[in-house]
């Protein structure tokens, strides 16, 4: 072979060995879909502490009461509203129309987790110009409740 051959057969051999490189690659897309749950709200851990309401007589002194609101979820929780209240009482002839509550005392907004929040509110007799004798010495049942 001549000098012309053989370069005219490294030429194609370059071509056919530099073009013959080929990349081969597919395309395509995809999507997926999923759920996932949130966490709800959970009802406040309301405690009311035991007070000695003893010195309670129609149109006497007030008695302040404390109370704690906890926040037993998992995340935080907004506290915006607590209401006091008389429930009842231990004889059906006082009833909570004999007693007279304050609105409570307390800090509201977010409460992070685990959290407690302390009020007060206040409770008197009233004097309702009847005979109240069914309030001597009963229990008087509280409420706080919470949203």
């Amino acid at each position: 072979m001549t000098k012309k051959k053989y370069l005219a057969a490294g030429v194609a051999v370059a071509v056919f060995a530099g073009g013959g490189i080929a990349f081969a690659y597919w395309t395509s897309t995809g999507s997926g879909t999923g759920t996932a749950t949130t966490g709800t709200s959970s009802v406040w851990d309301v405690q009311v502490d035991e007070v000695d309401l003893d010195n309670l007589t129609p149109g006497g002194p007030t008695n302040t009461i404390p109370f704690s609101v906890q926040n037993d979820n998992s995340g935080v929780q907004r506290l915006q509203n607590t209401v006091a209240s008389v429930v009842d009482t231990s004889d059906p002839g006082c009833t909570s129309d004999d007693f007279t509550v304050s609105a409570t005392t307390i800090t509201y907004g977010d409460v992070a987790s685990g959290a407690t929040v302390n009020g007060t509110f206040t409770v008197q007799m009233i004097d309702t110009g009847s005979n109240q004798d069914a309030c001597k010495g009963v229990t008087v049942n509280l409420k706080v409740d919470a949203s």
